[in-house]
């Protein structure tokens, strides 16, 4: 253990080498935890690349591991909601079973700060196209919630390109056509910048689980840290 991470070290896997959601993560954590990054090169984002890299992320599992870090988080969230709720569950404890290190990925700790905030019925917004977006849905439902939509509101290439007052428009736009749920997941940590979430939480009047103060709030918990950051959902 380093002087600098005297309250632990994650290591996490990165889908892309892209900036920006990697420094919005370390910005937001407490003073004295590490963060080692492993990244997977998916480059075009699509149903089959994120089902083949799974081998890879195997690999950056294991080289974590053997740095000993006290926490892995793979990102790339989905590698493991294509597999489904259970099967990524099963994928999970598989790991943590072979290196004896707590492990958590994007969807579980969005499932975890969904329940923490009693939130049963969601909409969710992501930035892929098509029917990927109805198996997102699925892993959701699996893990116990009414989902009253998934939808796509850009392109995984494309999102970096959209700034955070399309987002919050196009999110805004989305709740109101399912004023019943009770809580809005967003899928995937490339949405530009985090400065939208209070302001749709203020607007309407209900929790946004962004992945990136979700993926904070997570490696918290695991570490045993409590130091809340207010403003981010």
């Amino acid at each position: 253990m380093y002087y600098s991470s005297w309250r632990g070290v994650v290591g996490v896997i990165k889908a892309t080498g892209r900036p920006g959601s990697l420094e919005e993560f370390i910005r937001l954590l407490p003073e004295g935890i590490g963060v080692i990054p492993s990244f997977l090169g998916i480059k075009a984002g699509t149903e089959n690349e994120f089902i083949d890299v799974l081998e890879v992320m195997k690999e950056k599992i294991a080289e974590l591991a053997k740095m000993k870090v006290d926490l892995i988080h793979p990102e790339a969230a989905p590698v493991f909601m294509l597999r489904g709720y259970k099967g990524e569950e099963e994928i999970v404890r598989g790991y943590e079973g072979k290196y004896g290190i707590p492990i958590f990925t994007s969807g579980m700790s969005q499932v975890e700060a969904l329940r923490a905030l009693g939130v049963k019925r969601i909409v969710g917004v992501t930035y892929f196209k098509g029917e990927i977006n109805q198996k997102y849905a699925h892993y959701f439902s699996e893990a116990g919630f009414e989902v009253l939509g998934m939808e796509g509101i850009s392109s995984f290439s494309e999102i970096k390109k959209v700034s955070y007052q399309e987002v919050y428009a196009l999110t805004k736009k989305q709740y109101l056509q399912h004023k019943d749920a009770q809580g809005i997941y967003m899928h995937g940590s490339a949405w530009p910048g985090l400065e939208f979430i209070q302001i749709l939480e203020q607007d309407l009047n209900i929790p946004v689980v962004h992945p990136i103060p979700a993926r904070v709030w997570a490696t918290q918990k695991r570490l045993y840290v409590r130091q809340p950051v207010k403003g981010y959902g």
